[in-house]
């Protein structure tokens, strides 16, 4: 039976969505192993992470130290290094910090790498049986990973659906005393927090938003008649800030704002990790795309293959006359 571990980021003692994410991500490995939790960090905040996921996972292992107070992925790396068993299976967010943390990983761990990962199709023997994407999300690739020195997997958010049985009643384990030497080079020196915009699409229970199928400066006016009408805000992918069509704060996105909606309308938006990776608390995504294969329809409750400046001005006049 495999060993498997998950690192658990957080903030302000709030577990990320894609703690449970990982609990069912390791089911697929071995529905049968107990998933240790490591979460790393400093003081109350770290208490209640370890002890909110305990109830998840069947064991919780604590690194309190000051030098980890903040996410610094070059301490963690060594903490991991120093408490991780030899051969064990290591699941990380595919975010930022997982793609900081993830390769220099596996390297001091001598064991296989795999990032992105979309899909878990099991444990043969020793061969991690895994699925990424290539070419934008276009093409699904079936690897094969050699996992009998261990492994590192960065596991796309939102694509497993979150484990929220919390029936683990594990229990917290305080691994600090052996973390070691975390003397490093990189120094957290502070937060800039982001300029407010006009609207906080974190707080927005709907958002209508746009990507490239949008074409047009001038067709964003399309997409506000529609959020007008269901009471939603406009929100965007990259593309459109990087034209300069609309402002930083309405960016969904691991470089834009981290979202919560309970709906979420994806509109001309092909659906990258990077993107996707800004949605969180598993809202209803209804996807609008020409292309029938954008990676998008893959996370959509709801995909529509059609041209997005036909469908939103059709959709907005039902919304009017309901």
């Amino acid at each position: 039976m495999a060993q498997i571990f998950a690192y658990i980021t957080h903030k302000g003692g709030v577990a990320d969505d894609t703690a449970l994410e990982l609990v069912a991500a390791a089911k697929k490995i071995d529905a049968g192993a107990s998933v240790t939790a490591v979460v790393t960090g400093a003081g109350a905040d770290l208490d209640a992470v370890c002890n909110d996921m305990a109830a998840s996972y069947g064991e919780v292992w604590k690194i309190d130290n000051e030098a980890i107070a903040y996410p610094n992925a070059e301490a963690v790396r060594k903490v991991l290094v120093n408490i991780l068993p030899a051969d064990c299976i290591l699941l990380l967010p595919h975010d930022t910090f997982g793609m900081d943390l993830g390769p220099g990983l596996s390297i001091k761990l001598d064991s296989s790498f795999a990032a992105d990962v979309a899909d878990i199709e099991g444990l043969d023997g020793s061969t991690l049986k895994l699925v990424r994407q290539e070419f934008a999300g276009m093409v699904s690739t079936h690897v094969e990973c050699d996992a009998s020195a261990g492994a590192v997997l960065n596991i796309r958010p939102g694509v497993n659906q979150p484990d929220e049985s919390k029936s683990a009643a594990g229990q917290v384990v305080d691994k600090s005393g052996d973390a070691g030497d975390l003397i490093v080079s990189r120094t957290f020196l502070e937060i800039v927090e982001a300029e407010a915009g006009d609207v906080d699409i974190t707080k927005s229970e709907v958002l209508v938003s746009v990507g490239r199928g949008i074409e047009d400066e001038d067709n964003i006016e399309i997409a506000q008649e529609l959020a007008d009408a269901m009471g939603a805000d406009v929100s965007c992918s990259r593309p459109i800030v990087d034209a300069k069509w609309m402002e930083k704060s309405r960016q969904v996105g691991t470089s834009g704002q981290t979202v919560k909606p309970k709906v979420y309308m994806a509109m001309g938006i092909s659906g990258s990790f990077q993107h996707l990776g800004g949605i969180k608390g598993s809202p209803f995504i209804v996807a609008v795309n020409k292309n029938a294969k954008a990676p998008v329809f893959q996370v959509a409750d709801v995909g529509i293959i059609t041209d997005i400046l036909e469908f939103m001005p059709e959709l907005t006049e039902k919304i009017k006359e309901l």
